[in-house]
């Protein structure tokens, strides 16, 4: 456990003539270092009269900080033993895996919810275009970890292949479980694209975020085990609850393959005279041999 390092004098970094609260202030500067790891998990975070030391404030303004980042899950605090950094509640992402979220999530114990904000037909636009359909089927959902929300995805399906899917069998399911057991559709392979972009106010609504947080999206077309174009989706992470992991492996070697041994061509001929000289030379070591004894 590490602690954090507080200064004997008070450092200028909140602003008390801003418009926004001292508590405000304080608790945001706290929680960015909690959020970029400067203050990673189990760091001791300062007591409370070393806080106001070094920002400046009351002792009322400290606790209001320090009790909203509790309430956030980002910090705990013990009687007696101070505050300190909670473990972080992420949720792990491989995005090369055709595997989907649910599925990524339910094999790590999370308890996963699903709620289908809209299932509508919508004409085919130049993002669709790839599914070769004059018209897509609209899915937009809520995704949950153990109760938290964790990303929005919104995914868009041919609609003459799944005109038969329902809101009500996709509530707390995976998408890709549904189309393999009701349409004997396999996802097998796809294209994905991450970046990290500014999210919009139904947005951070949804993922319960800060006006201006930036979200991480997730943008793929999926391909069924014929190889034909089955899904588009564009999902937005929550940036503090999911990390993309991706598996590397050694690119194969670009050097040049050794050259292959030579290829003997010795003819009987030759065999034959190379097995005469031996014998000759065979001969004079023994004669040798028996000189030096007589």
């Amino acid at each position: 456990m590490t602690d954090m390092e507080t200064p004997e004098a008070p450092e200028h970094l909140l602003d008390p003539g801003s418009s926004e609260p001292l508590h405000l202030q304080l608790r945001g500067h706290l929680r960015a270092q909690i959020l970029n790891h400067s203050l990673p998990p189990g760091t001791s975070l300062p007591s409370e009269a070393q806080l106001q030391v070094r920002y400046g404030v009351s002792r009322s303004v400290v606790r209001q900080a320090l009790g909203a980042l509790t309430d956030e899950g980002l910090i705990e605090r013990g009687r007696g033993r101070g505050s300190t950094v909670a473990p972080r509640r992420e949720h792990h992402r491989l995005v090369h895996r055709t595997s989907g979220l649910s599925a990524q999530l339910g094999s790590t114990g999370a308890t996963v919810g699903t709620e289908v904000l809209s299932l509508t037909v919508q004409d085919a636009d130049a993002s669709t275009a790839v599914l070769g359909t004059p018209q897509v089927l609209a899915l937009e959902r809520l995704r949950t970890a153990d109760g938290v929300p964790i990303a929005v995805i919104h995914t868009w399906l041919p609609a003459p292949t799944f005109a038969d899917m329902t809101a009500e069998s996709l509530h707390d399911a995976s998408l890709h479980a549904v189309l393999g057991e009701q349409f004997g559709v396999q996802i097998t392979s796809g294209k994905r694209q991450i970046r990290a972009v500014p999210g919009d106010q139904e947005l951070l609504r949804l993922l319960k975020l800060e006006a201006s947080s930036p979200v991480l999206l997730l943008e793929g077309t999926s391909f069924d085990q014929d190889g034909r174009p089955v899904e588009v989706f564009s999902t937005w992470h929550h940036p503090d609850h999911v990390v993309f992991d991706i598996d590397i492996q050694r690119e194969p070697s670009t050097l040049p393959a050794p050259p292959p041994p030579p290829i003997r061509t010795d003819g009987p001929e030759t065999i034959a005279d190379r097995a005469r000289s031996l014998g000759a030379e065979l001969i004079r070591f023994a004669d040798e041999v028996t000189d030096e004894g007589h």
